[in-house]
């Protein structure tokens, strides 16, 4: 039986050297881009359909000391992906290990899973009509070698190996980084169900860009789970009254508990 993998991602270690995103480049054979500097010495904005990975900077002034910042970007590989449940053709699964790959020949490009990322990772190809995102050398790790991002890293900010096993190196790694930075945090290890790459981050994941809470979108809920499947088995106007009625029901939910939290704040200003 497979065992889920990781990599630990430890931001105090990193020197922004970029090797991890050349690397990403040359073994998914992805052409070059034309950038600019975007903050810092960061040239990379966000993901595009091809550009996987690519390394964030942030300079925080503090305590009269100028802190730096920076962070390797790529897919998360969510245990519960919202990538996952927002494709409409089936196309991304989960494998053994951990990661979420795409299926090209099944991904029509509707979107829908760039618009529910809470990481904003999958990205659209205009021109092929195909989400593309990083895959986490799915290929490598199936037989039994290292992601190319984590092969190249020189300065040994990137770890791979069983997720149990480095999941306790990294709780140690954790405690002595607290030592210098007390803010110092994992990152990953409940968000999304858990993640596949998980962060040391030195502080907050706000100032790195990350949501502190990643959510699958309650949109996401109502259309997978009951709007979606109503419609499969209605018809016509049948499944557009179901709908509707659906859609009411919420709404009318949300205006009550509005009216009812107005009524309570009334007579507490009343008492």
């Amino acid at each position: 039986m497979t065992t889920r993998k990781m990599v630990l991602i430890d931001t105090s270690k990193c020197t922004g050297c970029k090797a991890c995103s050349v690397a990403c480049k040359e073994w998914n054979q992805l052409p070059a881009e034309k950038t600019q500097l975007v903050m810092s010495y960061q040239s990379q904005k966000d993901f595009t359909p091809k550009t996987w990975t690519y390394v964030t900077f942030t300079e925080k002034y503090e305590n009269n000391k100028m802190n730096w910042l920076m962070r390797k970007a790529q897919c998360f590989h969510c245990a519960d992906p919202a990538c996952v449940k927002a494709c409409s053709s089936n196309a991304i699964s989960k494998t053994e290990s951990g990661y979420s790959v795409i299926d090209q020949n099944k991904c029509i490009g509707c979107g829908y899973c760039e618009a529910n990322c809470p990481f904003g990772v999958p990205k659209v190809d205009q021109v092929k009509k195909k989400s593309f995102k990083c895959e986490g050398c799915i290929d490598r790790v199936e037989n039994n070698l290292k992601p190319a991002c984590v092969k190249t890293c020189q300065p040994g900010a990137l770890e791979f190996g069983e997720r149990e096993a480095l999941l306790t190196k990294a709780k140690k790694r954790l405690a002595e980084v607290q030592k210098t930075h007390p803010k110092a945090m994992l990152y990953g290890l409940n968000e999304m169900g858990g993640t596949t790459y998980i962060y040391l981050l030195l502080d907050r994941p706000e100032v790195y860009g990350l949501p502190a809470n990643p959510q699958i979108p309650a949109s996401l809920f109502l259309w997978k789970d009951v709007i979606r499947p109503v419609g499969s088995v209605a018809f016509g106007g049948a499944a557009a009254a179901v709908v509707v009625g659906v859609l009411a029901n919420v709404m009318r939910g949300a205006y009550r508990s509005k009216e009812e939290g107005e009524t309570g704040h009334r007579k507490g200003g009343e008492s």
